[in-house]
């Protein structure tokens, strides 16, 4: 048994020893707190624009009306400036959802919000691109990925031809043959099927005007992407400029009640 001086001074130590390790545990909890929302609030080093500017200069798929905007509000009337704007849906670097393809699909108001920000996967097909009918393949997505590793779960893949390069000519971006047939590249049928069924993509991009080629004439990829409920996004801009792997893409998608697609402002974080 121990004298009451012994047991006061054992007592005293072990409450000091739980003070010390209490304020330790909160320390680190506070330091956890504190560092979360900074790793969180961390930069990318650069954030690139994969849009394209809208003017009525921009090339449209044959037949849609080219974009227009009329002044309505002026400065010097009522101190505002406003335009009107008329376009056809799938105008520019622009969406499709679902329901462009399947009745029944996702509209643009529908979409789930976290399926427009993904990993960024670019396959570049633009040594073959010489061939307006080249597409991106089984055989490109693979060696993608063993030069990079496995595609990302729920990533956005884009497809890289350089097509852009023909912009400033709206006739050579269009491509029509003899039949009035528009021919640039795009995703194949059985690709665009893998991304979705094996990858688990949410969506698939092209800097073309379709994600689908004139060889298609069923419309393969389309219906491979919009009919597994992901969405299209095409007519994309300077993907030369964002790394194959690493990147984040935020698609900004329209959303309009009962929307088949819209004009979007796409962003890589890289």
């Amino acid at each position: 048994m121990c004298a009451p001086g012994i047991v006061r001074s054992a007592h005293d130590n072990a409450t000091r020893t739980s003070r010390r390790a209490l304020l330790g545990a909160l320390g680190l909890a506070a330091a956890a707190t504190v560092s979360a929302p900074l790793a969180r609030a961390v930069r990318p080093s650069r954030v690139v624009d994969l849009t394209h500017t809208l003017t009525p200069r921009l090339p449209v798929w044959p037949g849609n009306p080219a974009p227009t905007m009329v002044p309505v509000a002026r400065y010097e009337a009522g101190g505002f400036a406003q335009h009107a704007l008329a376009m056809w849906e799938h105008t520019g670097t622009h969406l499709d959802a679902p329901v462009h393809r399947v009745p029944g699909g996702a509209t643009t108001d529908r979409l789930a919000v976290e399926d427009l920000v993904a990993p960024l996967v670019v396959v570049d097909i633009s040594a073959r691109a010489g061939d307006p009918d080249a597409t991106v393949t089984r055989a490109d997505i693979d060696t993608w990925q063993s030069q990079h590793g496995a595609i990302p779960d729920r990533a956005f893949v884009a497809m890289y031809s350089g097509w852009e390069q023909r912009l400033a000519d709206p006739g050579a971006f269009v491509n029509l043959d003899a039949k009035g047939t528009p021919h640039a590249p795009a995703f194949s049928p059985e690709a665009a099927e893998y991304l979705v069924t094996q990858c688990g993509v949410v969506g698939v991009g092209v800097d073309t005007l379709s994600l689908d080629s004139a060889t298609s004439p069923d419309y393969g990829a389309h219906t491979a992407i919009l009919g597994a409920g992901r969405y299209g996004v095409e007519m994309l801009a300077g993907l030369a400029t964002v790394p194959p792997s690493g990147a984040t893409v935020v698609v900004g998608a329209p959303k309009h009640e009962g929307g088949t697609g819209g004009p979007c402002r796409v962003l890589a974080l890289v």
